[in-house]
């Protein structure tokens, strides 16, 4: 006859059993974390910084054509201070050609002055490129993203447009340059859309 076990003794040895496993357990479970839940926090955190960083390209980007639009301002005030001075804009397409011009090395035609006249362009509002624009007369002005500032005046024998075209090609660093018979910009080209012109908002 073989011995058999009370019934609450068995009971008491399996509840006692599960009672010392149960804390191995939770420790375990306590301050771990699943693949799942490690995927959705990488997946936060990458969302978060492409919201963060994509916040400051738009603000960069603000910034550089809220620049343009100031420096735009500045060159038709400098031709304009120019045309009361020699009685027209300078007649090109050229920028370095501008740049000289404004800065009273050549008359409208581009030919040289005969003595420096006055300079209307304040040299330290904009950035120069390759060099000093007194020192080279191949320097451009450059707007905010790198590029030389467009302009046109009487660059064509049908000249029937008023006024100076001035433009930065903007951003994206597309021009359609080619201009409206008469001398107007082509502001519906594609390649234009985002060009900041002269005298418009």
């Amino acid at each position: 006859m073989f011995f058999q076990p009370h019934a609450s003794l068995v009971r008491l040895a399996v509840r006692r059993a599960c009672t010392a496993d149960a804390p191995s357990r939770r420790s375990l479970g306590e301050g771990a974390f699943t693949l799942i839940e490690l995927l959705a926090v990488l997946a936060i955190v990458a969302i978060l910084t492409s919201i963060v960083l994509g916040s400051g390209r738009s603000a960069s980007e603000a910034s550089k054509a809220a620049r343009a639009k100031a420096e735009l301002a500045a060159l038709s005030a400098a031709l304009e201070s120019y045309k009361l001075q020699h009685g027209d804009y300078p007649h090109t397409n050229a920028n370095a050609r501008l740049v000289q011009s404004l800065l009273g090395q050549l008359g409208p035609t581009g030919a040289p002055l005969a003595s420096a006249g006055r300079a209307h362009l304040e040299t330290i509002r904009f950035t120069f490129a390759p060099a000093d624009p007194f020192a080279s007369a191949t320097a451009t002005i450059v707007d905010p993203w790198g590029q030389p500032y467009r302009y046109a005046y009487r660059s064509t024998t049908a000249w029937a447009n008023p006024s100076f075209v001035l433009y930065s090609i903007g951003p994206d660093g597309a021009d359609s340059p080619a201009l409206l018979a008469g001398g107007f910009a082509d502001t519906t080209a594609t390649a234009n859309a985002d060009n900041l012109y002269a005298n418009r908002n």
